[in-house]
């Protein structure tokens, strides 16, 4: 339709020079010319659409990686910009923590982070801060810190549960077994006895590291103070208690 129109438009202004045709009937060919050109560029433009819509289709990795995670199952109707499958890259290996905020704020620059594995602590690597993120968990009120590490050991598989030390300056601070620490209001509380009551209150504290077996306080304990190391969790303020090997 687009040639005949086009043939069409030409013949009429050859006419229309030669005043063979009046300047109506050119204008009616060059319309139905221009109207015929409309169309095939609108269908051009659709067709490129579906072209585009149809490349979507394929999912093309910007690196090459490991895949850690599979989002969507063969068949499933996803919305765009869904994610599909989660990629570890190769050539680089982080290990994620989530790090409370005072640490960070007392680690020295550029420090050194000595990485292992829970399952086997004689497999180890090194590595430095390559990423912190800039907001906390709203939850927790930690930071998620990840640590370039420097030729991970092969048995430091990806997933791998690991953990973490480095080396803080030395500094005031109380030590407690970590059994003894609970939450209160989003944050690190401890149950504290008076001995003169056998009653206990709940003191929040400000955490400087912790382990698996002791947590290092900052703020919120002195020297002397009696904490409950067992059943922090089913105690409530003012409750009578009583210390293990003393009589009821």
């Amino acid at each position: 339709r687009l040639v005949e129109a086009r043939n069409n438009f030409e013949r009429h202004r050859s006419l229309l020079d030669r005043g063979f045709i009046t300047r109506a009937m050119f204008d009616q060919a060059e319309q139905a010319f221009r109207s015929a050109q409309a169309q095939v560029d609108s269908v051009q433009a659709q067709a490129n659409i579906a072209e585009t819509q149809l490349g979507y289709a394929d999912l093309i990795a910007a690196s090459s990686g490991t895949v850690t995670a599979r989002r969507a199952e063969p068949g499933e109707v996803v919305a765009a910009g869904q994610p599909i499958i989660q990629l570890a890259r190769e050539g680089g290996r982080d290990a994620v923590f989530d790090v409370p905020a005072r640490i960070i704020e007392t680690a020295p620059a550029n420090a050194e982070i000595v990485v292992v594995l829970s399952s086997d602590p004689k497999v180890r690597a090194t590595g430095r801060v390559r990423e912190v993120a800039p907001q906390a968990d709203p939850v927790t009120r930690t930071f998620k810190v990840r640590i370039g590490l420097n030729d991970p050991p092969a048995a430091m598989r990806l997933g791998s549960t690991v953990t973490g030390s480095i080396q803080l300056g030395a500094g005031p601070g109380l030590e407690i077994p970590a059994s003894a620490l609970t939450s209160a209001h989003q944050r690190a509380a401890v149950w504290v006895l008076d001995p003169a009551s056998n009653t206990v209150s709940l003191r929040n504290i400000e955490v400087l590291s912790y382990d698996l077996a002791r947590v290092a306080v900052a703020e919120g304990l002195q020297t002397g103070d009696i904490v409950v190391t067992a059943g922090v969790q089913t105690l409530r303020p003012g409750q009578q208690v009583r210390l293990l090997g003393t009589q009821p």
